[in-house]
């Protein structure tokens, strides 16, 4: 027993065993709160006083919380920076949206049609196959 110095007894903070932390955690993992009767049953088994148990708890609780908040922000900070990285790229694509939205140029020459009809047929996700035009000398019979 520890006296401070006006020879009051002064409060020692308790020392749990590995076993008793063991099963504490393990009744955590499986109920957050525990009724009269468990926290009566877990202290009796465990050698602590109920009200040991019962702060045990309220602590556990409040670490679990702040992890979890934790993990929610990381979460969402992850998130917010996917829909902006997302989003830039969404807006690199409104200005190839604009050429794939422009009627084609007869005066283009081939490979240039070519070119822009497969990044429309690729854009569209179309299942049949894409005709282009054949080059001049090479029409089939």
């Amino acid at each position: 027993i520890l006296l401070d110095k006006d020879g009051k007894r002064k409060h020692t903070r308790p020392t749990f065993s590995g076993q008793q932390i063991f099963a504490l955690e393990k009744t955590f993992e499986q109920t957050k709160y525990l009724a009269g009767p468990e926290r009566a049953r877990l202290a009796y088994s465990l050698g602590m006083t109920e009200s040991q148990v019962k702060v045990w708890f309220q602590n556990r609780r409040t670490k679990w919380r702040k992890k979890h908040a934790a993990e929610m922000a990381t979460a969402k900070k992850k998130q917010d920076s996917e829909t902006e990285r997302l989003k830039g790229a969404s807006d690199n694509d409104d200005d190839e949206d604009d050429d794939y939205n422009k009627p084609l140029d007869p005066n283009s020459d081939d490979e240039k049609i070519a070119q822009l009809l497969l990044k429309k047929h690729k854009a569209g996700g179309a299942g049949g196959a894409l005709l282009l035009p054949a080059p001049d000398g090479d029409a089939p019979a």
